[in-house]
């Protein structure tokens, strides 16, 4: 029998901890400065000039930077983890992405140190996207490389649900600073303390990552790659026998990332453009945040039972609709009214990305699967999320009306729907006789 039947429900369930744990806190970070960017860095790292939005501009384009970066943690992190094993890595990511995000809090603004203020956080922000690169696909291999057949969707979906547990976690931090502080301490020294918060949460997701193992399909494969000289590994290797499978996951990846990014960091800007306060943007994403960690084991299970293509396919399409109804119900300036447009968003990136760890761990054998889904995930960030914030501030700043945005929004997902529809179904597959499958193919 193989070992996904054998897996002990328990040690699975610390698996899925283990890799939340760090999911959660490196997401606190990386969405921290998404939302810090629109709400301080625009202001205390830029020159200052007569439109607001301006300044804002150029710190979206810092935090396009972290997204540059994490193809190249994906490609370094995914050569090495392939070879030796995902645990040791995602500590050491872990590590990495704490202290770029610490070393923010203690940057000096433009009118001390000119522009080395925004030279050193575009370094910081280089440091910390590479670490992220190399965080997801180990953290999701990690669980799905333990997980059943039957249920590979519905565990993998739990990292992915670290990423809007990491964002509340950051929002009420900001919340609770924005609020209780004078808008003059807040951006003086109040926001810093949300990145110095990191130093603690780093030391609480660093032990309990110490506590798990690799899989054994993990320990199989690396012995089998052992054996054999020709089983190679890495970005070349995934490219020349996989490239349909890479390209596909990049195609599933377009759409459902920029959807986030305009939902989630872009939103904050349109709103605080249309003049609704800072607070009660963080609340309305906060609540948001809430329901997207109900919604994607839910989409993650529904992916299990009906299959990922159908699933996913639901879910680009609403997409391409979402931003039409979204942005007139923002105009209205009506609380609930905002908060279901937000809710409806992050409902709908949830049927996307709850499966895409299930997804791409079953287009890769496991000697290159580290390398595969850091691909296909983190490539496509740097056409999508990294330029979604700032061509939608850009858009807005020309515009200054929704339409434009809109169509940018449903054309985005437009490329997941056709991706989806090529997708091969894959539901109940099985890891190791894909990596069976694999080794017939290396001989022939």
């Amino acid at each position: 029998m193989e070992h996904e039947a054998k897996a002990d429900l328990s040690h699975l369930r610390k698996v899925v901890g283990a890799s939340m744990a760090g999911t959660i806190v490196e997401w606190y970070e990386f969405f921290l400065y998404g939302t810090a960017a629109t709400l301080v860095f625009g202001k205390l790292f830029f020159p200052q000039t007569a439109n607001n939005l301006d300044g804002i501009i150029a710190a979206f384009a810092t935090y396009a930077v972290g997204f540059i970066a994490r193809p190249l943690g994906g490609v370094v992190f995914g050569h090495v983890g392939d070879r030796i094993g995902r645990k040791s890595l995602l500590q050491f990511s872990l590590v990495l992405i704490g202290a770029s995000t610490f070393l923010m809090g203690c940057l000096p603004g433009f009118n001390a140190i000119g522009y080395w203020a925004p030279a050193l956080l575009v370094l910081l922000r280089f440091i910390q996207g590479f670490a992220l690169g190399g965080e997801w696909g180990g953290a999701v291999l990690l669980v799905t490389e333990h997980s059943p057949n039957r249920s590979r969707a519905f565990w993998g979906s739990f990292p992915q649900a670290g990423v809007p547990l990491g964002n509340v976690l950051a929002t009420v931090v900001l919340l609770l600073l924005s609020t209780f502080l004078s808008e003059e301490a807040f951006l003086a020294w109040g926001w810093r303390v949300a990145f110095w918060l990191s130093v603690i949460i780093i030391a609480i997701g660093y032990y309990i990552r110490t506590q798990v193992s690799d899989s054994p399909l993990f320990h199989a494969a690396r012995e089998e790659a052992e054996r054999r000289a020709d089983a190679g590994h890495g970005v070349t290797e995934v490219f020349r026998r996989y490239p349909r499978a890479v390209f596909n996951a990049m195609g599933l990846r377009f759409g459902e990332n920029i959807l986030y990014y305009m939902v989630v960091t872009f939103s904050i800007t349109y709103l605080a453009h249309r003049g609704i306060a800072t607070s009660r943007i963080l609340g309305l994403l906060f609540i948001g945040h809430l329901l997207h960690v109900v919604v994607i084991p839910a989409a993650g299970a529904l992916a299990d039972l009906l299959g990922r293509r159908p699933v996913y396919l639901l879910g680009s399409a609403l997409a391409m609709a979402w931003p039409f109804a979204a942005f007139p119900m923002f105009d209205t300036g009506d609380t609930v009214i905002m908060l279901a447009a937000i809710m409806a968003g992050l409902a709908v990136h949830g049927l996307m990305y709850a499966p895409q760890p299930a997804i791409m761990a079953e287009m890769f054998p496991t000697r290159m699967r580290y390398s595969g889904v850091s691909l296909g995930y983190q490539v496509t960030a740097i056409v999508a999320g990294s330029w979604a914030p700032l061509i939608g501030a850009s858009m807005l700043r020309v515009y200054d009306s929704w339409m434009p945005l809109a169509i940018y929004v449903g054309l985005s997902a437009g490329v997941s729907v056709i991706a989806a529809m090529f997708m091969r179904e894959s539901k109940g597959s099985s890891l190791s006789a894909l990596d069976a499958d694999d080794r017939r193919r290396m001989v022939g």
